[in-house]
């Protein structure tokens, strides 16, 4: 696997600040799929989506509040 990191300008972060970042972005033939962004204030968004059909997403603002955190499962065992 390789990633990609792309830096970005001028977009939303949680806290609702209008920041630059850097978006991480990863993914295999398998179907695992990286997406982590972290926003220059602080703030970090990621969505990983499992080989299984998985998919968590995580949102915490720079002073560490979670705003989201799910992980929702598309095969139950």
């Amino acid at each position: 696997m390789v990633g990609n990191t792309i830096d970005f300008t001028d977009e939303r972060a949680p806290c609702g600040r209008i920041v630059d970042g850097l978006r991480y972005q990863e993914n295999d033939a398998a179907g695992l799929v990286l997406d982590e962004v972290t926003y220059a204030c602080g703030c970090r968004r990621t969505r990983h989506e499992f080989h299984d059909g998985s998919v968590q997403v995580r949102t915490v603002r720079h002073d560490g509040t979670v705003l989201q955190d799910e992980h929702s499962a598309e095969h139950e065992g």
